[in-house]
């Protein structure tokens, strides 16, 4: 039995039309739509609330918690808001509520004059740089935690946690199919590449997100219950289940935002398959950072991506048989056939009309 979550990072224009990243944006801009936004008692314990208190709901603010020179949070500098589903024994169930908190979001937003964007790279502030520069305290929380040294990254790139679980995985099985994703990743990414654009125009390559992300955070993480189990590397596969509900679950963080749902239904069918598929062998403890660059800047067009893509998909749907989700793939094989991405799209509107904003503010047209 499979269980399904995502995790989807939402960016804004503000009501002048700029670009709401942490440099244009406060905290109680996005804690306003927050604040609107229903509660769903129902929800917990499936769902982490976190020592900060800010995850209270379905819908929460993503960025960098401040702090004063102890554990008390201050501030947090903004990129955005999260929107998390609650877990589903099937994917159209996930599909559909993410879709519902997604238009959820738009109507209480435009209450405020901001709209949904999609973004995977901050389009033109590469570099987060925290001000006031972090005090004692903060420096010694980032270095106890090799991961959150990565912050930088973290506030200038947009992307979804596929969540996926099979009940029964022994621990073992659980960190082969992290290792797994993680080895494929490569392959797995172009699907959902949507991030063309960098420090104010277009960057040459697909993703700018996957070229400097993938390999300085992880591709796949593994949700585990004992310290012992636990995998030492940089970046981690592996990492402490922080409630029960945890246990056991594989993220796909690997991937770009995607503004057509349908793509996430694809790609947790695409996880679901090669979970079962015993044929692909291919299995690393670390993102290949090298490959996942070349995947960055080419795509579909480069051979080698393009021939393992094929057969990973291929893997995946023989897997599944004749599993009803197996539909899902489908929207795959599309833009598999034609070579192109959702970044393809966005260059051309940009060459077009010449305005990020404009191109940006096109997008989530399905919804």
């Amino acid at each position: 039995m499979f269980f399904f979550g995502i995790e989807h990072e939402v960016a804004f224009l503000n009501k002048e039309g700029k670009f709401a990243d942490f440099y244009h944006t406060k905290f109680a801009d996005f804690n306003q739509i927050i604040e609107r936004l229903p509660t769903y008692p129902s929800d917990y314990p499936q769902l982490r609330v976190g020592d900060a208190g800010i995850k209270m709901k379905r819908w929460y603010i993503e960025g960098f918690e401040r702090f004063a020179n102890s554990d008390k949070v201050i501030d947090c500098h903004v990129k955005g808001i999260e929107i998390r589903t609650t877990i589903h024994s099937d994917i159209q169930g996930a599909i559909t509520e993410l879709s519902e908190s997604f238009h959820l979001l738009r109507e209480v937003a435009a209450n405020f004059g901001l709209s949904p964007v999609l973004v995977s790279f901050n389009p033109y502030n590469p570099v987060f740089e925290p001000q006031p520069p972090l005090n004692h305290y903060e420096i010694k929380q980032l270095e106890a935690y090799p991961d959150e040294q990565t912050a930088n990254i973290h506030m200038v790139t947009y992307g979804p946690d596929l969540n996926i679980s099979l009940a029964d995985l022994s621990t073992e099985d659980v960190i082969d199919v992290g290792r797994k994703l993680t080895y494929y990743s490569p392959y797995i990414v172009p699907f959902s590449y949507s991030s063309p654009f960098y420090n104010g125009g277009l960057w040459d390559g697909l993703s700018v997100r996957t070229f400097i992300r993938t390999g300085k955070r992880p591709a796949a993480l593994v949700f585990i219950q004992e310290q012992e189990q636990l995998i030492n590397s940089i970046p981690s596969l592996t990492k402490i289940a922080r409630i029960p509900a945890e246990v056991g679950r594989i993220e796909f963080k690997a991937c770009d935002s995607c503004d057509n749902f349908f793509i996430y239904a694809a790609l947790l069918t695409l996880l679901k398959g090669l979970v079962l598929d015993e044929t692909l062998l291919g299995r690393a403890t670390v993102p290949d950072a090298a490959l996942h660059q070349l995947s960055a800047k080419e795509g579909f067009d480069n051979e080698d991506i393009f021939s393992n893509a094929t057969n990973v998909l291929q893997a995946a749907e023989l897997a599944l048989e004749d599993d009803p989700d197996v539909h899902y793939l489908t929207p795959l094989k599309v833009l598999l056939a034609k070579r192109k991405t959702r970044s393809h799209e966005l260059i051309e509107m940009f060459h077009s009309i010449s305005s990020i904003e404009e191109v940006i503010r096109q997008t989530y047209q399905v919804y």
